[in-house]
Parts: structure tokens; sequence; C-alpha cells
């Protein structure tokens, strides 16, 4: 168990400056109306079921049916879980297969290893891979604490100093696609390139006049405190309505544009009802932590202190995080590559094989001999 971070406490006030703020969510959704901004609502509804929800509890072994759908090219499904490794006192469960160059695979909100189920095996053929669960996600404990960002940066960080302990490229999806940013911020010797899939995150400047407006002292004193009462029974609500089988695969159609994809391994995973005692009080904590804390870091002040390659896999139709995004980062950081997908907010598990190309491609090309940036659709 490591007792040190890599980001210490003043290291963090420099990186996330009061003066640049804003979420590390996805805060876009292509609607006119909404001025491509996803509501509060819409984010603690969907979010918890689209990569997984792997906070639920342990899921249940997939069906025949569904395990012989992609074959052998399939992460193996253990319910016992992999490997464990105690970080602060709590349990975290990670995956490793392969040799060579170390890649470290970050999952989104709500998921686990089991998300890069297609991934996996086929980059472990090259390099020596590692997935982990985030603190309070899949296998990993469901910890009582105060979750924020930070948290799953320092957890990461411990993993790549005491688990993987060599020069290692990460590669993030959503939330773990903004971890895997600060992380290489954090750790500039160790991480040699990053990877995101629809990451997480926002700039500085895209809501800072309607954060200004809504921090009135009737909201700081009166409404948030009404809005927490408001949101344990929501919210206790949706998690009991995230289990049903018929609102899972609902949602995660929505975010899936090929349906197929939406098989009986991600259905019956988030379908199990929860079997750890702390998991509706963790989702909790995770959701009233991010609703009501969305402007303190910013891609800006990230992206500004990161000095790797990075490569932006980008699934173009994506309801929450669409193509503009990528391109906003890809203009800001000059180091960088964007390949367009024809998929949705998980195009690892959507479209596994052109994800896995692109990777690597990208990994034998760019991150062992830089390269201009480029442009490619896929």
């Amino acid at each position: 168990m490591s007792a040190s971070c890599a980001v210490t406490p003043s290291a963090r006030t420099e990186l996330f400056s009061s003066s640049s703020k804003r979420s590390i969510f996805p805060a876009q959704i292509c609607r006119p109306r909404y001025k491509c901004e996803i509501s509060r609502r819409d984010f603690a509804v969907r979010g918890i079921v689209a990569s997984g929800v792997s906070v639920m509890g342990t899921p249940s072994s997939p069906s025949a049916a569904s395990q012989s759908v992609k074959g052998s090219g399939r992460l193996a499904y253990k319910p016992e879980g992999y490997n464990f490794w105690e970080w602060r006192g709590h349990k975290i469960h990670y995956v490793v297969q392969g040799e060579g160059l170390p890649l470290v695979l970050i999952h989104g909100f709500g998921a686990s290893v089991f998300h890069w189920r297609y991934n996996i095996p086929e980059l472990a053929k090259k390099y020596k891979v590692y997935a982990l669960d985030l603190l309070g996600f899949g296998w990993s404990d469901k910890a009582l604490i105060e979750y924020d960002a930070m948290v799953w940066t320092d957890q990461v960080t411990d993993f790549m100093k005491e688990i993987v302990k060599e020069p290692a490229v990460v590669v993030g999806n959503s939330l773990g696609g903004f971890t895997a940013l600060t992380v290489a911020v954090g750790l500039p010797e160790q991480v040699t390139g990053v990877a995101l899939l629809n990451s997480a995150g926002q700039f500085a400047a895209e809501s800072r006049k309607r954060e200004e407006a809504e921090e009135t002292v009737i909201t700081k004193f009166i409404v948030k405190p009404v809005k927490e009462i408001f949101q344990r029974v929501v919210l206790g609500f949706l998690f009991w309505q995230a289990k049903q089988p018929s609102r899972i695969e609902s949602v995660l159609k929505s975010v899936y544009v090929d349906a197929t994809n939406v098989d009986d391994y991600l259905v019956e995973s988030i379908s199990k009802p929860a079997t750890d005692p702390n998991a509706g009080e963790v989702y909790y904590r995770l959701m009233t932590r991010f609703l009501m804390n969305q402007s303190r870091y910013t891609l800006d002040s990230v992206l500004s202190k990161m000095t790797c390659p990075l490569l932006l896999l980008w699934g173009d139709l994506d309801p929450w995080v669409g193509p503009a995004k990528a391109e906003k980062i890809k203009a800001f950081y000059s180091n960088s590559s964007l390949v367009h997908l024809q998929a949705g907010h998980c195009p690892h598990d959507e479209v596994p094989e052109a994800v896995n190309i692109a990777l690597l491609d990208w990994l034998s090309n760019v991150v062992s001999k830089p390269s201009s940036p480029e442009v490619m659709d896929v």
C-alpha cells in the first residue's frame, strides 16, 4: 500500500487553478435547443449505465450465447476477478496480460476492466496490457469516501509506481480519459503517451458565465441544501431503476450506435442486483459529488502542462461528446493525432476492431517514432 501520491495538494492547486473552472464530465449533446449541453438529469440517468454500471455489484456469468459472439478474442470472464492490489487500505482489482511496452487501460464512469473485453486480448499480442478498476467501481472496493477526480488520479499514479514500475502509455475512456491526462501530468517521466476515447473534461471558457450566474446567495444557502435532500431521494430511485434489464437495454442502445453489441454480456453485467452493502451509498456520493462540483478541473490546465504524444480516438456519433470536442482538443494540443470512428460514447466496445487497429498503428508509428499530427477517418 502506498502512502504517497505524485500530485500533492499544492500541485493540485497549481494544476487546476481557480481561475479556470470546469467540469470533468461530458456536457455536450448535439441538440441546438440546449446549446450542445447535456442536462445534469440526463447524465444522472444515462451515465450510470452507458459504460457498465459495475458500481452496482459483481456481474453474473455471461450466457453461452453471448460468449460465442466474438469467440476467443474476448477477455475471459472470471466471477472472482483476476488480480488484487491493496491501495490505502482498499482492495483494487486489475488484469494484466502480454509482454512488452506497458499499456494501462482506464475505464469510464460505472464501468470496469471487463469493458475492455475485446481490446485486452488483441493488444496483449504485442504489449503488456494492464486494466484496473477505479475505486468504487467494478471488483474494486466500494469505499465510503468523498470522491473527486483526484482520488482516481492518485490511485492510478500509485498503480503506475507500484505495479507497472516502468514507462507506459495510458489509455482512457470518458472519466478514465480525464484521469489519464492528469496522471500524465503528474508522472511525465513514466507516461510516454496518452490515448483518449471520447474523454470527459471541459474547457474553462465554455460555461464560466453560467457558473457565475448560478452561484448566488440564494443558490448557495437555500437551493443547494434543499437540492441535496432531493437528490438523495431521486438518486435512490434511479439506482433502483437502473438495475432493471429493460431500462439498461434501452439506455445502452442510446449510446451504442450498433445495437447488436448490446449483448447478454453487457446487460447481464448490469442487471444483477447490487450485492455490496455499500453500493447504493457509493453511487449517491459519486453522483452528488459531481453534480454539485462540476467546475473545479479543466482541460486547458491539464493539456497546457502535458508533454507526451496524444491520440484522440473519437466516436463521432456519441450523443454526449461529439467530434467538435475532439477537434478542439487537437487544436489546443499540437502534439496530437485524431482518428474519427463511426461509433458512440464507447468505441472500444462498440467498434473494438477499429480501435485496436488505430491504437496499434499509433503506438508503433507515433509513440516510438514521433511524427507530425494528423487526422484520419475510420
